[in-house]
Protein backbone atom coordinates (compact mmCIF):
# COMPACT_ATOMS: atom_id res chain seq x y z
CA UNK A 1 0.00 0.00 0.00
CA UNK A 2 3.10 2.32 0.69
CA UNK A 3 4.10 1.75 -2.96
CA UNK A 4 0.43 3.09 -4.31
CA UNK A 5 1.07 6.27 -1.88
CA UNK A 6 4.35 6.59 -3.52
CA UNK A 7 3.18 6.74 -6.66
CA UNK A 8 0.12 8.65 -5.97
CA UNK A 9 2.77 11.35 -4.87
CA UNK A 10 4.70 11.26 -8.00
CA UNK A 11 1.60 11.74 -9.94
CA UNK A 12 0.43 14.64 -7.56
CA UNK A 13 3.83 16.30 -8.04
CA UNK A 14 3.45 15.88 -11.61
CA UNK A 15 0.12 17.44 -11.69
CA UNK A 16 1.31 20.15 -9.29
CA UNK A 17 4.33 21.12 -12.05
CA UNK A 18 1.58 20.94 -15.16
CA UNK A 19 -0.90 23.08 -13.16
CA UNK A 20 2.12 25.83 -12.11
CA UNK A 21 3.38 25.89 -15.68
CA UNK A 22 0.40 26.74 -16.87
CA UNK A 23 -0.46 29.34 -14.42
CA UNK A 24 2.41 31.06 -14.68
CA UNK A 25 3.40 30.39 -18.20
CA UNK A 26 0.99 29.28 -20.87
CA UNK A 27 -2.23 30.91 -20.18
CA UNK A 28 0.14 34.61 -19.95
CA UNK A 29 2.18 33.85 -23.10
CA UNK A 30 -1.22 33.60 -25.24
CA UNK A 31 -2.09 36.91 -24.42
CA UNK A 32 1.08 37.88 -26.63
CA UNK A 33 1.36 35.27 -29.36
CA UNK A 34 -0.99 37.94 -31.57
CA UNK A 35 -2.59 36.54 -34.75
CA UNK A 36 -1.43 33.40 -34.22
CA UNK A 37 -3.36 32.60 -31.08
CA UNK A 38 -5.44 30.23 -32.09
CA UNK A 39 -2.48 28.22 -33.73
CA UNK A 40 -1.00 28.39 -30.64
CA UNK A 41 -3.97 26.80 -29.15
CA UNK A 42 -4.46 24.29 -31.44
CA UNK A 43 -1.45 22.72 -30.88
CA UNK A 44 -1.64 23.13 -26.76
CA UNK A 45 -4.86 20.92 -26.78
CA UNK A 46 -3.25 18.59 -29.17
CA UNK A 47 -0.96 18.21 -26.33
CA UNK A 48 -3.08 17.74 -23.51
CA UNK A 49 -4.66 14.16 -23.69
CA UNK A 50 -1.02 13.68 -23.03
CA UNK A 51 1.02 15.76 -20.44
CA UNK A 52 -2.22 16.76 -18.64
CA UNK A 53 -5.72 14.55 -18.84
CA UNK A 54 -3.82 11.69 -18.71
CA UNK A 55 -1.85 12.24 -15.25
CA UNK A 56 -4.90 13.72 -13.87
CA UNK A 57 -7.20 10.79 -14.69
CA UNK A 58 -4.01 8.78 -13.37
CA UNK A 59 -4.27 10.74 -9.93
CA UNK A 60 -7.95 10.72 -9.74
CA UNK A 61 -8.41 6.91 -10.11
CA UNK A 62 -5.33 6.12 -7.30
CA UNK A 63 -6.85 8.79 -5.31
CA UNK A 64 -9.80 6.81 -5.64
CA UNK A 65 -8.53 3.16 -5.28
CA UNK A 66 -6.29 4.79 -2.16
CA UNK A 67 -9.91 5.15 -0.26
CA UNK A 68 -9.60 1.29 0.18
CA UNK A 69 -6.18 0.37 -0.22
CA UNK A 70 -3.97 2.42 1.32
CA UNK A 71 -0.78 1.82 4.18
CA UNK A 72 -2.08 1.25 7.35
CA UNK A 73 -2.68 4.22 9.79
CA UNK A 74 -3.50 6.33 6.85
CA UNK A 75 -5.24 9.99 8.31
CA UNK A 76 -8.38 10.13 7.35
CA UNK A 77 -7.81 13.94 6.34
CA UNK A 78 -4.93 12.44 3.70
CA UNK A 79 -7.35 10.09 2.05
CA UNK A 80 -10.31 12.22 1.16
CA UNK A 81 -8.27 15.75 1.50
CA UNK A 82 -6.24 13.87 -1.70
CA UNK A 83 -9.68 13.00 -3.68
CA UNK A 84 -11.90 15.95 -2.35
CA UNK A 85 -9.41 18.43 -4.02
CA UNK A 86 -8.75 16.15 -7.72
CA UNK A 87 -12.42 16.02 -7.62
CA UNK A 88 -13.39 19.42 -6.37
CA UNK A 89 -10.63 20.76 -9.53
CA UNK A 90 -12.66 18.47 -11.91
CA UNK A 91 -15.83 19.56 -11.11
CA UNK A 92 -14.74 23.61 -11.54
CA UNK A 93 -12.70 22.87 -14.44
CA UNK A 94 -16.01 21.13 -16.49
CA UNK A 95 -18.11 23.91 -15.46
CA UNK A 96 -15.73 26.73 -15.65
CA UNK A 97 -11.78 26.24 -17.53
CA UNK A 98 -13.23 23.78 -19.74
CA UNK A 99 -16.15 26.04 -21.17
CA UNK A 100 -14.39 28.83 -21.20
CA UNK A 101 -11.55 27.06 -22.91
CA UNK A 102 -13.95 25.38 -25.83
CA UNK A 103 -15.37 29.10 -26.04
CA UNK A 104 -11.91 30.59 -26.88
CA UNK A 105 -11.37 28.35 -29.20
CA UNK A 106 -14.03 29.70 -31.25
CA UNK A 107 -13.63 33.46 -30.32
CA UNK A 108 -12.44 35.75 -32.89
CA UNK A 109 -10.75 37.97 -30.58
CA UNK A 110 -8.06 35.58 -30.09
CA UNK A 111 -5.64 36.97 -27.26
CA UNK A 112 -8.45 39.82 -26.87
CA UNK A 113 -11.34 37.54 -26.12
CA UNK A 114 -12.94 38.07 -22.38
CA UNK A 115 -13.02 34.24 -21.93
CA UNK A 116 -9.13 34.66 -21.54
CA UNK A 117 -9.80 37.08 -19.25
CA UNK A 118 -11.83 34.78 -17.21
CA UNK A 119 -9.50 32.31 -17.31
CA UNK A 120 -6.67 34.59 -16.09
CA UNK A 121 -8.81 35.97 -13.30
CA UNK A 122 -9.74 32.81 -11.84
CA UNK A 123 -7.24 29.91 -13.34
CA UNK A 124 -5.30 29.98 -9.70
CA UNK A 125 -8.20 28.66 -7.82
CA UNK A 126 -7.60 25.50 -9.80
CA UNK A 127 -3.94 26.01 -9.15
CA UNK A 128 -4.59 26.08 -5.50
CA UNK A 129 -6.74 22.46 -5.57
CA UNK A 130 -4.05 20.84 -7.60
CA UNK A 131 -1.46 22.60 -5.11
CA UNK A 132 -3.50 21.32 -2.21
CA UNK A 133 -3.11 17.68 -3.17
CA UNK A 134 0.03 17.99 -3.47
CA UNK A 135 0.50 19.18 0.32
CA UNK A 136 -1.99 16.57 1.11
CA UNK A 137 0.31 13.57 -0.37
CA UNK A 138 3.27 14.93 0.92
CA UNK A 139 2.15 15.37 4.37
CA UNK A 140 0.51 11.70 4.00
CA UNK A 141 3.31 9.87 3.35
CA UNK A 142 5.78 11.90 5.76
CA UNK A 143 3.09 9.97 8.02
CA UNK A 144 2.70 6.84 6.35
CA UNK A 145 7.08 6.29 5.64
CA UNK A 146 8.29 8.57 8.48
Amino acid sequence: MKALLLANLLIGGYNFGTVWAHELDIFRTWTRVGERFHEVQRAHWRKLPYWVFAPVALGLITAVVMVWFHPEGSPAWGIWGSLGSQILSLVLTAAFWGRWQAKLANDARGADSPYLRKILRTHWVRTGLVTANAVILVLWAIAAFG
